[in-house]
């Protein structure tokens, strides 16, 4: 079987690094393809991880709109699948690469499998333009590695063929294994040096991301203000990095810069991020990466979104719906940070690092 494994940005390289590692390990020949939507912050985690495509299609431009992007994956993704026959191409979770990538193979009649299958807010507007993407994909592949029970019963819900749906645990946790596995074992960098000496993790340490579409504007000065109530306890230690995005950081550091224990730094490279996450007390934050890696950590996560697909996490106490509402996030952070608060003893409801070994077992199944 001719495999074709693709990607296009940060989180989905995290996520299916795994997976190609596994292939690697089992001695299982594939090719990967990267169509760089996202280029530096994508070029970080291949590094790290060893990985090298076969295919690079290079299409991130300055203030590319969607439509343009879809276009162009749609016309590029083609040449590779003119150079190849593959028999099953692997797209991940709810980007525009993995549901173009999942159109495109299904126009030239090449069956889809969709890593972290099922998740829904059924609100195409939260998170936009993703939960379409997802859907999109879900609706195309033929096979379907859910993460979780609730996510498989999404997809039956849609009339997914049962047999088809596979519940496998989320691949972050296996790189987020990785990832802890190598930094035990010696694995350092200058950032993470760095981060060392920068601040004072003797204190408690917040940890703070944001890049959401649906926040822009208002939402990001309630959660700036909110950040700005939390800073007059001076044990805490705020660290925030800050994304690329313009919309974000002219808000950001217009409201948030020139605090003694407030930190604004450039964002991470995946591995000091994860150790970051290691060291900190309380992360609040509106990625969907991080809802699922920092149960692992017993981490608690507040969610700065109004709706989440990743329900599993807030019905185990693991993380907390406060959207961007300045008064939840201040009352949520001080009750987490009371020293009578314990969390440790959570369970990950998003698995626990084999989700790689459960999808190249069914793919092996297939031949």
């Amino acid at each position: 079987m001719k495999l074709l494994i693709c990607f296009g940005t940060r989180p989905e390289a995290i996520k299916m690094a795994p997976i190609c590692l596994e292939l690697k390990k089992r001695n299982i020949p594939y090719k990967l393809c990267v169509t760089a939507q996202h280029r530096e912050m994508l070029d970080q985690v291949l590094n790290f991880f060893q990985l090298f495509p076969d295919y690079d299609l290079d299409l991130m431009k300055p203030n590319q709109g969607l439509n343009g992007l879809s276009a162009s994956i749609l016309n590029e993704i083609d040449k590779v699948f003119d150079e190849e026959n593959f028999d099953l191409v692997l797209v991940h979770g709810d980007t525009t690469t993995s549901s173009m990538v999942a159109l495109a193979a299904f126009h030239r009649n090449i069956k889809v499998a969709h890593i972290e299958a099922g998740l829904r807010t059924y609100n195409k507007l939260s998170p936009f333009p993703e939960e379409l993407n997802r859907q999109i994909t879900g609706r195309i592949a033929d096979y379907h590695f859910a993460p979780t029970h609730k996510a498989r019963q999404n997809l039956l819900n849609e009339d997914v063929d049962a047999a088809k749906v596979v519940v496998t645990g989320n691949t972050v946790i296996d790189a987020l294994f990785i990832t802890l596995d190598k930094i035990k074992t010696g694995f350092t960098n200058t950032t993470i040096e760095n981060l060392k000496q920068q601040f004072n993790f003797n204190k408690k340490v917040l940890l703070v991301t944001g890049h959401r579409r649906e926040s822009f504007g208002q939402g990001f000065k309630s959660i700036c203000t909110a950040i700005l109530e939390i800073s007059r306890n001076k044990e805490i230690e705020i660290i925030y990095p800050v994304h690329l995005n313009p919309n974000v950081q002219k808000v950001v550091y217009e409201m948030l810069s020139g605090i003694d224990n407030i930190h604004l730094i450039a964002p991470l490279d995946y591995p000091s991020f994860v150790w970051l996450m290691s060291k900190s007390s309380l992360i609040i934050s509106d990625s969907g990466g991080i809802q699922e890696e920092a149960p692992s950590l017993h981490i608690p996560v507040l969610v700065t979104r109004n709706t989440t697909e990743r329900d599993e996490g807030i019905q185990s106490g693991c993380s907390f719906l406060v959207g961007t509402d300045t008064s939840k996030i201040v009352e949520k952070t001080t009750e987490l940070l009371n020293p009578n608060v314990d969390l440790l003893h959570n369970t990950n409801p998003y698995g626990n690092g084999d989700a790689s070994t459960q999808i190249i077992n069914f793919i092996e199944s297939l031949e």
